[in-house]
């Protein structure tokens, strides 16, 4: 069954892709601004899609701690479903995302057009400061940011060291784009590079922004802490050991 309900939900998800892609098209030629409701239809029908085809419910804790303006979500990262989901949860968000993405026919268009920050991994300390100027740019148009900050998908459990990233861009813009922790269980239900897709309620638990002015090192410990807690509790098990 479930091998028969990823089959389908797999089927929905191209076509849906294919033809609300297509026909959006035309909206490329105008200012960024009139593709935020049409792109948050289109993600929001890759949700429902997974809830009717692969049994994939979801639910969100803590929205009282998302802040009123521009903030930095540094979010667990266990499937592809969180990447269509941070547009249903705040206004124009900006993900930070690898450059390679831009180049992918369809989405990766839309995400140039509306101002995604793409970051060239191999460039090391330049891929950083552009992420930075970006970032700037993003938060003074009082867009939220989400950031991943492992920098990739990481199954429920595992572990991944954080990127620079996170610390430079609370480091840069703390004091007035506070650092939002967001967990989540979406690798129990959507597994990284699996095809099958399981049935069940994600969860996405909203945390507390961090005060600013930390020392980068507690910064990132207390971030990590945050993150890994809430993310063993949604899945069941302890917090991994960080080697």
């Amino acid at each position: 069954m479930v091998f028969i309900r990823s089959v389908l939900f797999n089927i929905f998800y191209i076509l849906w892709t294919v033809v609300v892609g297509t026909l959006y098209l035309p909206l490329l030629l105008l200012p960024a601004r009139f593709l935020d409701g049409p792109i948050r239809f289109w993600l929001r029908g890759f949700l429902v899609g997974a809830w009717v085809f692969a049994g994939i419910r979801w639910r969100v804790e803590g929205r009282e701690n998302l802040p009123n303006g521009p903030c930095i979500l540094a979010s667990k990262h266990q499937s592809a479903w969180e990447t269509f989901f941070f547009h249903l949860l705040v206004d124009r968000p900006v993900y930070v995302l690898k450059k390679e993405l831009f180049n992918i026919p369809l989405a990766g268009w839309y995400m140039r057009k509306t101002g995604m920050i793409g970051i060239d991994r191999k460039a090391g300390g330049t891929a950083l400061k552009a992420m930075l100027r970006g970032a700037d740019q993003r938060i003074a148009e009082g867009r939220p940011i989400i950031l991943f900050p492992e920098g990739t998908r990481v199954p429920p459990h595992g572990f991944h060291p954080y990127q620079p990233g996170i610390a430079a861009l609370y480091g840069r813009v703390g004091g007035h784009a506070p650092v939002v922790p967001v967990a989540l269980n979406t690798g129990m239900f959507w597994p990284r590079k699996s095809f099958l897709k399981r049935p069940g309620e994600v969860v996405v638990r909203i945390m507390p922004p961090l005060p600013p002015g930390l020392d980068k090192k507690v910064f990132l410990e207390t971030l990590r802490t945050e993150i890994d807690t809430a993310t063993a509790e949604l899945c069941g098990d302890p917090p991994p050991q960080v080697p």
